[in-house]
């Protein structure tokens, strides 16, 4: 009989938390997961992925509606809807989120405890009830950790304003604004920046970088910037806010280079940290590094805490919803075999949820140049697609980076409505062996017609016929 309540205490029921108990009760093991707050799913189903997502495609919807002349003449004019109309449909899809992956818990015998876990030693941990109910003590053999992170937060900005938010507290915006400032432009600012001005908010998009999303091809994140700044946002690069003050009717940053932004609101987007803070790690000697994350081995253990494994955004890069939901198994796997053979893809795709989409997966063209290795490209653009065309999406483009000589793929980038799920096409075929991942694979299958997958024909007869040229 074990000298343990559990043999594995999960903390945080995100992906990186579902992942690991799944997996561990699933090989019979005794395991608990504890959630803080009040419902399964983490920050990702709460906070972040799913509600920017749904409040994304709700704005999509009402762009497509508005783009339609037939559907504007038949209604009697454009659709305008609230940002907290708009929010509805996101609160539905969490809530039917909540439900399935409570379901999870309770089918796999996993004891679901709700509170606030805090270490005590290396195998016992304490945990605080929400509702105020007497604190329990809990012991298990090994922990997997994966509290996920939140907002970053400076100091000298007042949150507790009424119209300064961040990408948490943005959710409870109960009006729709005229202006919005939004400081950061990585992926959370970029996608708030296409849902306000799809809103008709007139969008302020401050970067603290010289160009957007700068991880990205160039010439798609050119396309990115072409496009916002078409609908209306303005973007201002290479920026550093100053001072952020509010008063009841306005927010107003101050910028280093001493320009002045007065907007409604202001939405703070420009960096996250670990949810650390509660778990009291010194009692097992486990430091966070400057951005509330901690450092992991190969396996997710914590460095010198074997016992103790971590996932998710708790350890940082990629940082993504389904890399932390396979983190999570891999690292179970391993506690409970002593090894695990399994690792994350070595092109692991982005997927940015912009008006157009954006997706990549593989190299961009600088790092091959960087590489000194001789590539060309293929472009299909969208405006020549009959899909597109049928659905009024023509706006964007796929792009297919290619070994000039052996024509192996190396990598596939798209602008455009679906992106995030074109792109898996690509992903498919480059994970191919041998000589099954090149161009040709493109131009020898037969695509359904029409469709948005026929992208990659066209750019890769487009991309043979720059070598045949040259």
């Amino acid at each position: 009989m074990s000298k343990y309540d559990y043999d594995l205490i999960v903390i945080g029921t995100g992906p990186g938390g579902e992942g690991a108990s799944m997996k561990a009760c699933k090989e019979g093991k005794k395991v608990a997961i504890i959630e803080k707050y009040q419902d399964v799913g983490g920050g990702c189903t709460h906070w972040g992925t799913i509600p920017s997502k749904a409040l994304r495609q709700a704005v999509q919807h009402v762009i497509q509606f508005n783009r339609n002349r037939w559907f504007k003449e038949a209604c009697g004019g454009p659709i305008q809807l609230t940002f907290p109309q708009l929010l509805s449909s996101a609160t539905e899809v969490i809530s039917k989120q909540v439900t399935m992956r409570s379901s999870f818990y309770e089918r796999n015998n996993t004891d679901l405890i709700f509170g606030t876990a805090t270490f005590i030693d290396d195998n016992t941990m304490s945990i605080k009830p929400p509702s105020g109910k007497k604190v329990r003590k809990i012991t298990a053999e090994k922990f997997v950790l994966a509290p996920g992170s939140h907002p970053y937060r400076p100091t000298d900005v007042d949150f507790n304003a009424g119209n300064i938010f961040d990408s948490d507290t943005i959710l409870n915006l109960d009006f729709t604004p005229r202006s919005i400032t939004i400081y950061g432009a990585g992926v959370i600012g970029s996608e708030y920046a296409s849902i306000f001005q799809g809103l008709g908010v007139k969008v302020n998009l401050i970067n603290t970088q010289p160009a957007l999303l700068a991880f990205l091809d160039e010439e798609i994140v050119h396309a990115l910037s072409h496009d916002m700044r078409k609908q209306g946002v303005v973007i201002r690069s290479n920026e550093e806010y100053e001072s952020i003050t509010s008063d009841e009717k306005s927010v107003t940053t101050k910028l280093a280079s001493g320009k002045k932004i007065k907007t409604d609101i202001f939405l703070w987007a420009n960096g996250r940290t670990g949810n650390f803070a509660d778990l009291d790690l010194n009692k097992v000697s486990i430091k966070p590094n400057s951005r509330g994350q901690i450092n992991v081995n190969e396996n997710y253990q914590v460095e010198g805490k074997e016992h103790i494994y971590a996932v998710g955004d708790f350890i940082g890069y990629p940082s993504l919803a389904s890399a932390a939901y396979d983190q999570g198994r891999f690292a179970a796997t391993h506690l409970i075999e002593g090894s695990c053979d399994a690792t994350l893809v070595k092109d692991i795709p982005t997927g940015i949820y912009t008006n157009p989409e954006i997706s990549s997966v593989g190299y961009t063209e600088k790092e091959l140049t960087e590489q000194k290795v001789p590539y060309e490209t293929g472009y299909s653009r969208f405006d020549s697609l009959a899909r597109a065309q049928i659905s009024g999406e023509t706006q964007g483009l796929l792009k297919i980076i290619f070994h000039s000589e052996t024509l192996q793929i190396l990598g596939v980038h798209c602008f455009g409505d679906q992106a995030a799920e074109i792109i898996h096409i690509g992903q498919a075929i480059m994970a191919q062996p041998g000589e099954a991942n090149t161009l040709l694979y493109f131009t020898n299958t037969t695509f359904n017609y029409p469709t948005m997958a026929e992208a990659y024909r066209v750019a890769a007869l487009n991309g043979l016929n720059r070598l045949e040229n040259h």
